[in-house]
């Protein structure tokens, strides 16, 4: 059945609205979770608030639980499903560009943009803080285009990666999922909460 566009069940257009729809609806749970403050996305990395790690945990569990039963009932194809190319190095090195502007500023992309359409100044600033970025980034691409694309891999699933089935990887991530509501608790008793 699914993909619903490949499979030209809804078109184009309906695909762009539908998005545009489940983005607000997204940016709503975000703001009501409390996603739109920078301390408590920071809390993450101090210790001492753990939602984020652990909403962002469930919602992996429930897409990964979600595609393995739709694709054992037929519907949706897996093989259809868009994976980003992975480039290894400009992976690893985004990953730790994110992460350090994760803890000096409090947010990511997208949470900077919940917390800037309620008027929080320091998500305006992140925003700004990140156009620059992109800007410096696409201004100087020819001098890092060999290092983005380094270490080419393909379109992989982690499942192929590590030649293990979907239900196996699916068992996998949840166990590592409740190792780390555990250790999430634990890190909230050891660094208290701060007032905020």
């Amino acid at each position: 059945m699914g993909p619903l566009v490949i499979n030209e069940i809804i078109s184009e257009n309906t695909n762009l609205l539908l998005a545009f729809f489940i983005g607000i609806g997204f940016g709503f749970v975000l703001e009501q979770g409390g996603f739109s403050s920078s301390r408590k996305l920071a809390g993450v990395f101090y210790g001492y608030d753990t939602v984020v790690l652990k909403v962002f945990f469930t919602g992996a569990i429930t897409a990964s639980l979600g595609l393995l039963f739709m694709s054992l009932f037929g519907w949706i194809d897996l093989n259809l499903v868009y994976i980003n190319e992975t480039y290894l190095t400009s992976a690893i090195l985004g990953g730790i560009i994110m992460g350090a502007g994760f803890i000096m500023g409090g947010y990511c992309p997208g949470t900077s943009f919940c917390g800037a359409a309620i008027g929080k100044i320091d998500a305006i600033i992140f925003i700004i803080g990140l156009f620059i970025g992109v800007f410096i980034f696409a201004e100087g691409y020819p001098l890092w285009e060999g290092v983005f694309k380094a270490n080419f891999m393909g379109y992989p699933r982690i499942s192929e990666f590590f030649n293990i089935s979907e239900g196996l990887f699916a068992l996998m991530l949840i166990i590592v999922a409740v190792m780390m509501f555990w250790g999430a608790e634990w890190a909230e008793k050891k660094f208290p909460r701060e007032e905020y």
